[in-house]
C-alpha cells in the first residue's frame, strides 16, 4: 500500500490518545516524581558548583555528593516518564523514590533551621505521591495485576 492509502499516524493524535486513557491520578503522580527529580538534579548541580568554586572543607566529598545527587535524579525522572507513558515497570522506581524521601523529610523536620519547611514539603509530596501510586485506578492503568491474578 502506498502512503496515500495508509497515512502515518500524527504524533499529536497519539499523544492525545495516551493522555485521554491515562487517569489524572497517574498524571499527578508522574508530575510529582518529575518535580522531585528536577529538584534533586538542581540540588546536585548546586552542590557540585559550590564544591568546585567555593571553599568547602573537603572539595572531593562535595564534588562526589553533587555528582551522586545529579545521577540519582535520573531515577525519579525516568519513573515520571514511564508513568506518563503508562509503563508498568515505572511504578517500582517511583515508589522507591518516595520511600527514600520519607527518612530525608524526617531528618529535615528534626533540624533547627530553615530546613523544616523543606522537610514538610518533601513529606507532603512523598506521601501524596505514594497514595497516588498505590491507588487502584493507577494500578489498573499501568496494567499491574495483584497477587494471584495473573492470567
Amino acid at each position: 500500500m502506498s502512503s496515500e492509502q495508509n497515512p502515518a499516524p500524527d504524533h499529536a493524535d497519539t499523544a492525545e490518545a495516551g493522555a485521554a486513557g491515562r487517569p489524572r491520578r497517574l498524571t499527578y503522580a508522574a508530575v510529582l516524581a518529575g518535580l522531585e527529580g528536577v529538584a534533586l538534579g538542581a540540588g546536585g548541580l548546586w552542590v557540585l558548583v559550590l564544591g568546585l568554586t567555593g571553599s568547602p572543607d573537603d572539595r572531593q566529598q562535595a564534588v562526589t555528593l553533587g555528582v551522586t545527587l545529579a545521577v540519582l535524579a535520573l531515577l525519579p525522572l525516568l519513573a515520571a516518564r514511564g508513568l506518563l507513558l503508562r509503563r508498568s515497570w515505572s511504578r517500582g522506581p517511583a515508589v522507591i523514590t518516595q520511600i527514600m524521601a520519607l527518612p530525608i523529610a524526617y531528618n529535615l523536620l528534626k533540624a533547627d533551621s530553615m530546613a523544616i519547611p523543606a522537610g514538610i514539603a518533601l513529606a507532603v509530596v512523598a506521601v501524596a505521591a505514594l497514595i497516588l501510586l498505590v491507588n487502584g485506578e493507577t494500578t489498573r492503568a499501568l496494567g499491574i495485576k495483584g497477587p494471584g491474578r495473573a492470567e
